[in-house]
């Protein structure tokens, strides 16, 4: 059986670029912070990718703080202010924020205090994509990042969250980018590695593929790739509600990242579902690949009207930059036949 992975949105595959980026890394034996030549050669590899992210983001100016990811991200930003969000966030915002601010049956969200509040820019499950006001306070631009054309500085966001392996890059790096001058209080102390912002030995290795990865996922969004992808989740979309009329295509009109689709089927759980399509070699999701596993109804979906039953028979298929049409349309089918062989048994 030849698998074929369509959950992007929870983590994509190393690219090329990323790979050999970190491979070169491993033989810089030296620790950023030290003097001597092998620290100098491990401080080059840790800019030369710190500007390559600054360049895919269109940040600069700003400041870019390299952590383990979007969640210690958050934390980082988050902690110790008294911001104001809705229910859509990612988990890692929502355990900081005050959760009060509406949602709309599309998943849009109106802030009326942007200084005061967080934001993302496209929602992870949905995929629906935000307006940002200007003068926001925090932006997880993760899932944006590379799938979208974005530049910090135009965005009017103070601080922005990104993660790495969204777009290529290795697992278990991300950054804080923030406006220069930004006052941030460390949540890991001790060197004062980062510009005092989040002290600990730099991931090197880590740190190099994601420059690597966001200078590559640039290429790709100026060569037209996301365009493409959205033409297959168009045509992925539009097979399965032929097949299944009954199927609630979620944001469907709305504005959404490129290669995301959710739908539901209501009474059929998207868990059986995912477990269903893996046995049929497609790696699908329930949800955010962070609560995806928990056996309760998509607090995005949830937050944005619909019922439990609804929200509960829900999945995430993303796809990626290497998706065929041949992949889609597949898994169109073999979906179909599942829902089929379930319509039959509850009838």
């Amino acid at each position: 059986m030849t698998r074929v992975y369509l959950d992007h949105n929870a983590t994509t595959p190393l690219c090329a670029d990323a790979r050999q980026a970190m491979i070169a890394a491993m033989d810089v034996c030296g620790n950023p912070s030290s003097v001597h030549a092998e620290g100098r050669a491990a401080t080059a590899v840790v800019e030369r990718a710190r500007a390559q992210v600054s360049a895919a983001l269109g940040a600069d100016g700003a400041d870019i703080v390299f952590t383990s990811g979007s969640t210690e991200g958050a934390s980082l930003a988050l902690a110790g202010r008294d911001l104001h969000g809705a229910a859509i966030e990612h988990d890692a915002v929502r355990s900081w924020i005050n959760e009060d601010i509406s949602v709309s049956p599309k998943g849009v969200v109106k802030v009326q205090v942007p200084e005061e509040a967080t934001l993302q820019l496209a929602n992870s499950e949905t995929g629906v994509i935000q307006d940002l006001p200007q003068g926001l306070a925090v932006s997880d631009v993760t899932q944006a990042f590379g799938k979208l054309p974005l530049a910090f500085n135009w965005l009017g966001v103070q601080m922005a969250l990104v993660s790495a392996h969204k777009l290529g890059g290795p697992k278990g790096i991300g950054a804080v980018v923030m406006k220069r001058g930004t006052d941030l209080a460390a949540q890991i102390r001790g060197g004062g590695q980062e510009m005092g912002r989040r002290s600990g030995t730099e991931n090197v290795i880590g740190i190099a593929g994601f420059g690597a990865a966001a200078e590559a996922a640039a290429k790709q969004l100026a060569d037209g790739t996301w365009e493409q992808v959205q033409m297959l989740r168009d045509l992925m979309e539009e097979a399965l509600v032929a097949g299944a009329p009954e199927l609630i295509c979620v944001a469907k009109g709305a504005a959404r990242l490129p290669n995301t689709s959710c739908f539901a089927v209501p009474g059929w759980k998207g868990e059986t579902q995912v477990m269903q399509m893996d046995l049929a070699g497609f790696a699908i999701s329930a949800g955010s690949a962070c609560s995806s596993g928990k056996v309760r109804a998509s607090a995005v979906l949830t937050a944005m009207g619909f019922d439990e039953e609804t929200a509960q028979g829900a999945v995430r298929v993303s796809l990626g930059a290497e998706t065929t049409k041949d992949d889609v349309l597949r898994f169109a089918e073999a979906w179909l036949q599942k829902h089929k062989k379930h319509c039959a048994r509850v009838a």
